[in-house]
């Protein structure tokens, strides 16, 4: 009777860690085995340009001795995530920028010397090669299909944990909001529709990616508000550029090496002022009256003549070249790329799609 008893007290134990174990075994934990192999650190060697003056704002001094500029290297870290199983790696080309060595290491430890392949400053994506076949790769999502709210994780080499424990850190929040435009950046870099998670993200982080609970990547990291201009740390608000736009750029980049934005639009133009709108009995100040059409140029086949009057590109106001190029920059329209025309011609307000072509 003891011996059955003691046979049931050991299986119901063993039951119960089996539950126990079981339990530990969860969406996140799923996704994180998913993903974390194809996580790299990234580790780079910058070319950085100083300049010295020994006199410092001293005026006469620096007319006398000017600066001299040095270059310094320094080295900088980040990650990135395999795409491929022939060695292609997305992350952000602020983390590789001015790069003179970019060494890449896998989860357990393997060292790789990687090839730039190409690098977009615009959108903040580059794309990296690392020799190797049948490496691990991640699977990418739809960050069109993302739900406001729903688990998400981001995978990096924060601080440069990565090197310490030769795998990826894991931090999970949620998607607290998509679709965040912050237009141009001093940089020179755009950030549209952006996704923002209170997953923390810290230095380090950026290039690698942001995955959702089935383990499909629908982002890549890449900054953080700190709340403060005196600390570089994750407050709960970092950003990733969604995936479908990575994954394009990163496509064009490994055909191409870079993005070609010089587009032609296929007319020449001058500001409309007071006088002019009175002149030619205008309905408005401001605008853009087209001036020279190229023939069989984008403009000419969009059904624009001299004397038309562009008031609105995209449903914004133009009312200078620069209004023009800033669209096309923050939209990070390219050849072939549509841009909606609204103008005034023969005295009614017309709207045409007018498609833009290579800069020849």
């Amino acid at each position: 009777m003891r011996t059955a008893l003691l046979f049931l007290l050991v299986d119901a134990t063993l039951l119960l860690a089996q539950d126990v174990a079981a339990s530990r075994q969860n969406a996140i934990t799923r996704a994180i085995s998913k993903v974390g192999p194809a996580v790299a650190s990234i580790n780079v060697i910058q070319i950085k340009e100083y300049r010295s003056s020994p006199f410092f704002n001293d005026p006469l001094f620096q007319f006398l001795f000017p600066e001299k500029p040095y270059r310094q290297r320094v080295p900088s870290l980040g990650s990135g995530v395999v795409i491929s199983s022939d060695g292609y790696i997305i992350t952000n080309q602020h983390v590789i920028e001015k790069a003179d060595q970019i060494l890449v290491t896998l989860p357990g430890g393997k060292e790789y010397e990687a090839e730039l392949i190409g690098a977009d400053r615009t959108t903040d994506i580059a794309v990296l090669k690392i020799e190797g076949k049948n490496l691990p790769h991640a699977r990418m999502g739809e960050s069109s299909d993302i739900l406001i709210g729903e688990w998400v994780i981001a995978l990096g080499n924060p601080f440069g944990l990565f090197d310490v424990n030769k795998q990826p850190t894991a931090t999970v929040g949620v998607i607290s909001s998509t679709n965040l435009d912050f237009g141009r950046e001093h940089s020179g870099r755009v950030y549209q529709s952006m996704i923002q998670t209170d997953a923390a993200i810290n230095q380090g982080n950026s290039g690698g990616p942001l995955c959702n609970a089935l383990g499909e990547v629908i982002g890549i990291n890449t900054f953080i508000y700190t709340g403060s201009g005196y600390s570089e740390g994750s407050i709960g608000i970092g950003f990733a550029i969604p995936i479908d736009r990575a994954r394009e750029i990163a496509e064009e980049l490994k055909k191409y090496g870079q993005i070609d934005r010089n587009v032609a639009i296929g007319f020449r133009f001058q500001r409309v002022d007071r006088q002019l709108a009175r002149y030619l009995e205008l309905p408005r100040v401001g605008g853009l009256i087209i001036t020279e059409i190229s023939r069989r140029g984008p403009a000419d086949k969009a059904g624009l003549f001299v004397g038309d009057v562009i008031y609105f590109i995209n449903q914004k106001e133009v009312n200078s070249g620069g209004d023009i190029v800033k669209i096309i920059e923050e939209n990070l329209l390219r050849p072939g790329d549509r841009l909606e025309v609204n103008y005034y011609s023969e005295g009614k307000m017309k709207k045409t799609s007018l498609r833009l072509e290579k800069r020849a």
